[in-house]
């Protein structure tokens, strides 16, 4: 755009003096030059918009990535680690509100990653810091996602989104920077949508096999152990899994191997594990019954310990029912208490869908409540060798609170080694 100016010529005694004018050879002459510069204001404009499928438009500003999006949003409550959140598989398929409301001021480094890529649709925040201040910092938030094709949008009323999730439950929601798209139609788009039924573990999990040996480093390890003294071998499912947890299991002395999600039962008993992971994911416990066949042909022969989705795919394997809450558990504060000894522990969460222990068969233990609601957070079937937490225990962002979950584990697996093998869940089931 060309830049507009005015010039116009002033003498000194024109602006300073009252008397007449002096002659031409007594004068102090100067230009001055006016520019409208190209027009554009020194601040963003809004240029984004979240849609939801009640009809809500919330305008924003765009970070990131650009382009359309439809996601399912939810809020999470977690004052800090939004790079963990970023790169948790848990959160394919989905938009995160982050309720603090500044992020982006510790900007992001490659070892805080909990995976290999970002697996969630987009992000929703209230204010981008202008800058960063972290001595572990690599670059900035937005360059991060614009590197991953994340969307992102700031300058929003997260407070307002947030009580309207809690009122009205999750709702699908879409991004999009492009104007071309009418309200209309990004209204039809987010009410076409839907996550429900739809295999999200597919698309996070491991290709093929491998083993994993990293510890959680010297100096950030929070463990008051003396360390492991024996090695067992764990086999750990894929259905969306973190790093922290494998580091978390290596360092109470495991070695592992990480499977996909389609890996067969049979497969996995020809390596005679010491012992079996299911990890988290995203996603509908109910829409991945290949993965609840896995697991009943798995329980009962070697020790099991579940985290998050395995937790309810474990539910739903012993018989029980999972069934979708209203707006989820999502957050690094979240008060868990433990029915076995009482104690309360502040936990790292990440799930939309939980086990209904009505439904499940006698000798089953709810060992773990949330303290918020009551749902079920922990269960323990000793008589198959059987051990599952609803929430992180690696805390990976959140407290370390729940890291002696990986002790419990290997004292199970110390237990069942020499034990005669207990009958499979589809033994059980035709008796």
């Amino acid at each position: 755009m060309a830049t507009k100016a005015l010039s116009f010529t002033l003498s000194l005694n024109d602006l300073f003096s009252s008397k007449p004018p002096h002659t031409a050879s007594n004068l102090s002459v100067f230009s001055v030059r006016c520019s409208a510069g190209n027009g554009e204001r020194p601040w963003k404009n809004s240029d984004a918009r979240l849609v939801l499928e009640d009809g809500s438009i919330w305008k924003a500003k765009s970070f990131g990535a650009s382009g359309t999006q439809v996601g399912e949003v939810v809020f999470n409550t977690s004052l800090t680690g939004y790079q963990e959140i970023l790169t948790d598989p848990s959160y394919a398929g989905q938009f995160v509100l982050m309720t603090n409301p500044q992020i982006g001021n510790t900007g992001v480094n490659f070892d805080d990653e909990e995976s290999a890529q970002c697996f969630l649709s987009g992000l929703v925040i209230r204010s981008l810091s202008i800058s960063t201040s972290n001595w572990r910092c690599v670059k900035d938030l937005g360059d991060y996602l614009t590197e991953r094709n994340v969307m992102g949008i700031y300058d929003v009323d997260t407070r307002a989104i947030t009580r309207r999730l809690r009122e009205d439950g999750s709702l699908i929601g879409v991004l999009s920077t492009d104007n071309s798209k009418t309200d209309e139609e990004l209204i039809h788009m987010s009410k076409s949508w839907d996550i429900v039924g739809v295999d999200l573990i597919s698309g996070v999990s491991c290709k093929s096999p491998y083993e994993w040996i990293d510890r959680t480093k010297e100096g950030w390890e929070f463990s008051t152990g003396e360390g492991p003294r024996d090695t067992f071998h764990v086999v750990a499912y894929d259905f969306g899994i973190k790093h922290n947890i494998l580091r978390r299991l290596a360092s109470y002395g495991c070695k592992i191997t990480v499977v996909p999600s389609t890996w067969p039962a049979s497969e996995t008993l020809k390596l005679n594990p010491d012992g079996v992971l299911f990890s988290n994911g995203p996603g509908d416990p109910s829409a991945v019954p290949y993965a609840v066949e896995t697991v009943k042909s798995i329980i009962g022969k070697v020790p099991v310990f579940g985290i998050c989705m395995g937790h309810q795919l474990l539910g739903q394997a012993l018989g029980g029912t999972t069934y979708k809450m209203k707006f989820g558990h999502h957050g690094g504060n979240h008060p868990v208490r433990n029915l076995r000894t009482g104690r309360v522990e502040i936990s790292s969460q990440n799930h939309n869908y939980a086990v209904d222990p009505a439904t499940l068969p006698e000798g089953v233990e709810v060992t773990h409540i949330n303290l918020n609601d009551s749902s079920c957070a922990g269960l323990a079937f000793p008589a198959q060798k059987l051990v599952s937490l609803q929430y992180h225990p690696e805390a990976s962002p959140g407290p370390h609170d729940s890291d002696n979950a990986f002790g419990e584990f290997i004292e199970l697996i110390k237990h069942g080694k020499n034990k005669t093998p207990s009958k499979s869940v589809h033994e059980l089931q035709s008796v």
